[in-house]
């Protein structure tokens, strides 16, 4: 009980000091649920590791969570995790949002899943969606879904790019934590890289094998395994590693005229410092917001889904950026590629 007591009043400081963004995001110091009190949907948000500020996977989350406020005249609360966290915090989190009324709650990241299976079971009445989650594969429950996406495809898209674009025949993939979901990226990339040509070398460095903290909070982690990539003859550096791709962008910065680094999630060509903006070749867009709305959308509409909903290419769940027109020469040859994926002409691996 004592250690449940200390859970709930560190988790209870967390859902007062959400919001606060020192990062810079893309989000600024803007909080839409700071005084949100519409007669929309209740919405709680679980944040992943990094939280709010990391230019990237929860940036976007906290998109769709303001476009629900404003389309959908939602009021909602933002929750972050801690370091070093377990399940066990992980479910007082969400107990916390159900605790307080908030319908549907929104888990954001993989790590949610086997404490949304356990909670979800306890609030037979609460919503609960977990983005990359795989929460009903572990118990199938008819108020949890699980709001994935075809990574792969997304990831082929930015490898035909890289490949297209690299002129040392060299290239380099920078992954958080080396399991199946960012495993999808490696494997996209992969393909679309040897689709345009099989002979051209590509890098792979993961941060972590198992711990989500060193493998998507780590930016001194992610410039230390780019900047060994571009000194190894890589010229291009596809990243999927959440906060710790921010250390890519410096190393791409670092590394100088012809080096090149691809973004993740969002379009990070909008995020960076201006100095990296000349070296953001394109970023792999996962429609995070799009999953996270929608979900919200149909909740308030009385039809909330569960099981797996997956967002790929032909829903527009995936795709890949043109900010700054450094593909602009070349996106006829990737829209080809898209096409015959959407076409299903194309299969795109999901494990290297």
């Amino acid at each position: 009980m004592t250690k449940i007591a200390a859970a709930s009043a560190v988790l209870a400081l967390a859902l007062t000091g959400c919001g606060n963004d020192e990062t810079g995001s893309t989000t600024g110091s803007e909080d839409i649920c700071e005084g949100s009190s519409g007669n929309g949907p209740k919405i709680g948000l679980a944040y992943d590791v990094g939280g709010r500020g990391d230019q990237s996977f929860n940036d976007s989350a906290y998109v769709g969570l303001k476009k629900a406020v404003d389309d959908l005249d939602a009021s909602c609360k933002e929750v972050e995790a801690g370091t070093g966290e377990n399940d066990a915090d992980r479910e007082e989190r969400l107990r916390l949002l159900a605790d307080a009324g908030f319908n549907p709650v929104v888990a954001v990241g993989f790590v949610y899943s086997p404490a949304v299976a356990t909670v979800a079971a306890e609030y037979p009445d609460v919503n609960f969606g977990v983005v990359d989650g795989y929460a009903t594969a572990i118990k199938e429950q008819k108020n949890v879904a699980d709001l994935t996406f075809a990574e792969n495809e997304g990831s082929f898209l930015v490898g035909v790019a890289a490949a297209l674009k690299t002129e040392a025949k060299n290239v380099g993939f920078v992954g958080g934590v080396n399991g199946p979901l960012i495993q999808k990226f490696e494997a996209g990339f992969k393909a679309g890289v040897e689709a345009v040509d099989p002979k051209i070398e590509i890098q792979t460095q993961y941060l972590s094998q198992d711990d989500p903290q060193q493998g998507f909070e780590n930016p001194a982690g992610g410039e230390t395994a780019a900047t060994g990539m571009y000194d190894n003859g890589a010229d291009i550096v596809y990243h999927a590693a959440g906060k710790s791709g921010l250390g890519v962008f410096d190393a791409v910065e670092a590394a100088g005229e012809g080096y090149w680094a691809i973004g993740v999630d969002s379009d990070q060509y909008l995020t960076v410092d201006e100095a990296q903006k000349k070296h953001i070749l394109t970023s792999m867009l996962k429609r995070i917001d799009t999953a996270v709305f929608e979900y919200a959308e149909a909740f308030d509409g009385g039809s909330a889904p569960s099981g797996f909903v997956t967002y790929d290419l032909k829903s527009g769940g995936v795709d890949y950026s043109t900010s700054g027109g450094f593909v602009d020469d070349i996106t006829d040859q990737i829209d080809k590629y898209k096409d015959q994926i959407i076409a299903g002409e194309v299969k795109v691996p999901t494990a290297p």
